[in-house]
Order: C-alpha cells, then structure tokens, then sequence
C-alpha cells in the first residue's frame, strides 16, 4: 500500500506519493534495456541482444506481475484497484512493444542486411530456392506438424504458454470459412538457413507457406502468427505439503494450463480470427496485443549467436586470482591453504567462476581431509559442475547435505533433477525451512587439520550456475573466519533441522533480524556529538520496501548523505525538497546484468568504523519477510579497498548510467563505460592472471 501524498515545491506539476507504483518502476527498467538497443555506438548484434532480453523480461513480467495483479481483480482482495493498474500496463506495454518493433524492423533489420544479415519472407526467395526448401519441408517439417481445425466436432485446442502458432483461415466448397491452430514446433529452428549465406526464413512463414499440404483440398484464405503468455507463477503450501518435491511437481504440470494473460497476434489478423481467440481464451481487449513484423523476439538470441565477432562486443577473458593459481613447481592448487592466508573476494565474470567457485568445491569434494560440505543451491544450471562435484564428494563417503530450493521461479524442474541424482548418491537433500524459500548462496566445507577443525566459507551474491555466472556480475567471499563458520554452522542446522536461529555473531540474516538491522544501520549515519552527518551507499538489484524508503527518507532528511545503484525497480524517490534532498539513485546497464548486492555505512552503526557487507538480499518485503537471505560483513583492509574501488567506479559522475529524478523518469548520462573500467581494474591487477 502505498504512503499518503506529500506537499512540494513548485517545480513539480503535481501532488505525487511517497512511492513510486512498483510496476511503473519495473516497465521504467525494461525500458531502461530496450534504451540500450537504440544506443547508436553499441556493436550491430548486442543491440539485437537487447531487444530478446526486453521480450524475455516482458515475458515473465506478465506471466507474474500481470497474472498477479489479475488474480487480485478477480478475487477483489486488493486495497488498491488492479484494474486501473491492469489498463495502464496495457497501454505502456503496447507502446514499448511498438518501439521495440520498429526498432527490429525499421532500425537495425536494414543495419544487418548491410553486413549480409538478413531475415526474409517467402515471397523473397527466388523460384530455384523454394523448390529446394519445399521438397526439405516435406521430409523435416510436415511430418511433426499437426493441423487442428475448430469446429463443432473439434473442440478449440488448448495453446500452451508463450507458444508460436499459425492460426489458419480456411474456406471449403461452400466459401464457409473455419479456423484451424498448427502449432510452430518449439524443438525446430526458428530461423531457417538459406543458402550457404546468413539469410534466414522464419519457420512460422516456411509453415505458412506450405499451409495448403496440412489442408487438401481447402483454400487457404490467410495465415497468422500468435502467441499467448499464460500465468506462470507458483502456488505451494509447503506449510500442508508431506512431499514438498511431489507438490511442486504437481504445480509444475497444472502451470502449463495457468490462466490466459496476454495475446500477441499479428497486426494483419483479421477481426473474426482475434475475437475467437479472445474468447476462447477469456481475454479482453486490453490483453490483445497486435504486432508488426515478427512475434516472440526472444528467439532474436540465435541471431546474436552468429559467428560475427565484427559486430559484437570485444571478448573479456576471464582472469583468476593468484592466490588460486597452481604452484610454479607442482603444477597443484591448494585452495584452502590461499583461503587461510588471507580472505578472498571474487569479482565475476571478471574472475572466473570455473577457477574460483566450481574449483573449490571441486577441490572439497576429493581432498581427503575434507568431512563435510554443506551448501545452497538456489538456480542451478542443466549440467551443472558444482552438482557433479557434490555427487561425487557423497560417493566418496564424505557428508554432504544440499538445500535445494525447489521453488525458485522458472528453475523449478532443473532443482527438481538434481535433488533427486542427489538423494540417489547418498547427499543429505533438504528443501528448506516451511514457508520461506532459502535465497542465500553460502557453502561451508568442514576439514581436519592438524590443529584441529576447521571450517572454509563461500558466501556469495550470485547463484552456483556456471551459465548465469559468465553474464552476471557478482562477488563473492571466501574466508575461513572462525566466527563466521560458526554462524553458518548455526544457518545450516536451522536450515537442515528444526527450530530458527536467532542471532549469529557475523552475520546479518532474514527473516529474523535483517530488517531491524538495516534500519539501525542507516539510522546509525545520523549526524551525532562524536561524527558528522554520515553516508549510506547501496548497490542491489530492486529498492521496493517500504520501510526501508522510509528509514532511507529519514535519515536524507537527518542529513545524511544516500547514495543508491539500483538495476531494477526502484519505489523510492530521490531529490524531493523536505523528504530526499539528500538522496541519488542511478542505474547501470551494460553487457552484463549487475546483479551484485553491496552495503556501505560509513559510521558502522555509532562505532566510527566503515561498514561494508555483501549478500544475497535486495531491499524487497519477499526478501526480508518471506526469504532466508544473508549479508556477510566485508573488514579486512585490502578487501575493503577492493570494495570502495567497485563503488567509486560505478557512481563515477561520467559513468555511463541513468538517473532518477522526483518526478519517477529516468535520465541517460554519461559515456565511460563503468564495466569496461571494472574489467580493467580486475586484468590489470598485480593480483590477477589472464585464463
């Protein structure tokens, strides 16, 4: 719910809330990324890379948020009025829709054809290619088609979500016109070769084109692409559930016939072919969506993925830390003795994760001293290195036990696969405490060593996926600071057993406590008799709790100064006389997803000393009500100066960023490359080697 209005100066047009709406901010960032498709000095295929990112991102925010919202419309259980909101998403959506149309179409399609890049329709292909593509169509395409026509006798087929579909005119003998579906297979290509060239047809118009082989007989009045987006969230009680795997099963089934949220459909489809559909599928005209040029633009990946290094960014290889390079002499690396030398953080995709974290764990699962690995799997990947590793730690007789989160959003049937290969080895596989997803990515390897045992920590900002992990930036820690293996010692019983754990001596954990101590944190920066006004920096991915905005309010108004990066959705705002004077917000995008989680307190809470933590959690009510999270504080020296080079590099004044102001928009400024600059800083080091 949001703040009551305030007053303000004169300079704003009119009354606006303390807050700004949540799904404004988040239609504001991916406007944000398709900003990027149109930089003009961007490589020709990143720009395109862009464009499948906003439809993906698009994707998922109807299948959550759109599907939310109308579950609250239509169960009329929300304070505010969804409907309105369901509206003015339709319209802002069809605009961006439309922009990012025109700029595949209009802008860059000419751009690519310029380097012999070229998506084509059938009608351009000349006579000799289409009978060679005909006679390949009849022997790879037809037989996995099935044509389903509509009629008394065949009931109107159910379309599975964010599925590409003709929907076929067809007129018989008597000129009775009928509709039929013939759903673009998913497994094929989308975009057919021509040639020996990088000239390309989509399947749905190589479909089109042969549509009279599916219809003997009948006259094929016009063909026309659509796709339906379908809610695509979750819904388990794991509170009820006996087997909490069997019931995210269960949900993973019924999501395929999630409710109808959003229809895109060609813009040339004619009026009787739309009603139908909206109809059959329960929509109304605010969720139709009608198209010029291709549907579904996330497939323009496969576009990016061509072999054309000309028009793509400059590769940044990988580097790894020297402390986890292998000894001149052996050939060997000992990461356990590099992590009690000293603590170390990683920088990725600037430090490899493949050397970094996968070798740790790798390292844990056959050293002969290791006992034990406990660790939190969140998103893993399909084929996974980190799971393997764990498997096999199990079958050499160590103790391992995994806290899978099955009900990590789209990544539910991977987590799913790998806790049962799992449990077949021998790991201890939980699911975590009841009613709360386990968000945190922390990983605790217990040895024996002569001293006695010893406990070696990563704790991280990112997910133990080797995919995501090459295009998302993330840091994370690894320490074997006694106090901190005691906590997650503490964390991992909680987490594996019974009961909460109520406090911990290094870390700050949600849902217990997380909440409370941010908020004592900031209040800590207000001016007192032994410092000066104070300063709060934080980089995270979304700023949307309430209470937090709040604390963040009071304290610009204490006079200290607040300095936010904030990727995503961000509800507080910034630069307001009398509430956020002394509040900045700027975004930062680029070639990867910053997805680090970085706090800064320079008084430390009253105790004079620079507070720095790094974790899993965003500024989110589901983050710190409803998600065990972890921030994990950041003290010694060098560390620390690796932290503030990160921030000084990012709220560089020329960065290349976007700004918030009061009034909810957002300003593009400068034109350094910050990621670039995080890149060279992290290469050029004296403590970094190229892989």
């Amino acid at each position: 719910m949001e703040s009551p209005a305030f007053e303000h100066d004169s300079s704003l047009r009119q009354p606006i809330s303390r807050l700004i709406d949540r799904e404004s901010s988040w239609l504001a960032f991916n406007q944000r990324v398709l900003t990027l498709a149109q930089d003009g000095g961007a490589p020709l295929l990143e720009r395109l890379k862009f464009c499948a990112i906003f439809s993906a991102n698009l994707d998922e925010f109807f299948e959550v948020r759109v599907a939310g919202l109308k579950d609250q419309a239509a169960a009329g259980v929300s304070i505010d009025d969804p409907q309105e909101k369901l509206t003015q998403i339709s319209q802002r959506a069809a605009e961006l829709m439309r922009i990012e149309s025109q700029i595949v179409h209009e802008e860059l399609a000419p751009m690519l054809a310029a380097h012999g890049i070229q998506i084509v329709g059938w009608e351009d292909i000349d006579a000799a290619a289409q009978a060679a593509m005909s006679l390949a169509f009849e022997d790879g395409i037809f037989p996995v088609l099935t044509p389903l026509a509509v009629d008394p006798g065949h009931p109107f087929p159910y379309i599975s979500n964010k599925s590409l579909n003709l929907g076929i005119v067809i007129a018989d003998g008597l000129n009775l016109r009928r509709f039929a579906r013939v759903k673009v297979p998913p497994l094929l290509p989308r975009f057919i070769p021509i040639g020996s060239g990088q000239k390309f047809l989509p399947l749905e118009a190589f479909i089109a084109a042969h549509a009279h082989m599916l219809f003997p007989g009948l006259t094929i009045v016009g063909s026309h692409c659509f796709r339906v987006t379908r809610n695509g969230d979750l819904s388990v009680d794991d509170s009820d559930a006996e087997d909490l795997l069997a019931a995210v099963e269960t949900e993973l089934r019924r999501r395929r016939f999630g409710r109808a949220v959003r229809l895109e459909v060609a813009s040339d489809a004619p009026e009787e072919m739309i009603s139908l559909l909206q109809d059959e599928l329960e929509l109304g005209d605010q969720d139709v969506f009608k198209v010029d040029g291709l549907i579904d633009l996330t497939s323009l990946w496969s576009i990016h993925a061509l072999n054309r290094p000309e028009l793509k960014d400059d590769l940044w290889p990988a580097v790894c830390p020297e402390a986890f390079l292998p000894n001149a002499e052996t050939f060997e690396v000992d990461m356990f003795s590099a992590i009690r030398d000293k603590d170390i953080l990683v920088h990725h995709p600037y430090d490899s994760f493949a050397s970094t974290v996968e070798a740790f764990v790798r390292q844990a699962a056959i050293d002969p001293a290791v006992l034990t690995i406990k660790m939190t799997l969140y998103r893993t990947s399909g084929n996974s290195p980190i799971a393997r590793a764990l498997i096999e730690a199990a079958e050499r007789g160590k103790q391992v036990a995994v806290l899978i989160e099955l009900k990590a959003r789209f990544d539910e049937q991977a987590n799913i696969t790998w806790a049962r290969a799992m449990e077949e080895a021998g790991v201890h596989v939980a699911y975590g405490v009841v009613g709360l997803k386990t968000h945190t990515k922390v990983t605790l390897v217990v040895r024996a060593e002569d001293q006695g045992l010893r406990r070696y920590c990563h704790l991280g900002t990112g997910n133990y996926n080797s995919s995501t992990s090459r295009l998302y930036e993330d840091v994370g820690l690894f320490t074997a600071d006694p106090e901190i293996g005691a906590d997650l010692s503490r964390l991992f019983n909680t987490l594996t057993g019974f009961g909460r754990a109520q406090s911990f001596d290094r870390l700050i954990v949600a849902p217990e406590q997380m909440r409370q101590s941010v908020v004592d944190l900031i209040r800590g920066e207000y001016p007192s008799d032994v410092h000066g006004p104070g300063r709060v920096v934080m980089k995270l991915n979304s700023l949307v709790d309430p209470g937090i905005i709040e604390a963040l309010y009071e304290a610009s108004q204490a006079g200290v100064c607040v300095e936010l990066v904030v990727r995503g959705m961000c509800c507080l705002r910034p630069g307001v006389p009398g509430l956020s004077d002394n509040i900045s917000v700027r975004s930062v995008l680029g070639r990867y997803l910053e997805h680090s989680r970085l706090y800064y307190f320079a008084n430390g809470n009253g105790t004079q000393l620079p507070a720095w933590f790094i974790g899993s959690a965003d500024m989110m009510q589901r983050n710190l009500n409803k998600r065990v999270e972890t921030l994990v504080p950041i003290s010694a020296p060098h560390l620390v100066t690796e932290m503030e080079t990160i921030i000084e590099t990012l709220l560089r004044p020329d960065a290349r960023s976007f700004s918030l102001e009061a009034d909810g928009t957002w300003r593009q400024m400068g034109t350094v490359d910050v990621q670039r600059e995080r890149f060279g800083q992290v290469s050029g080091a004296d403590s970094r080697v190229r892989t």
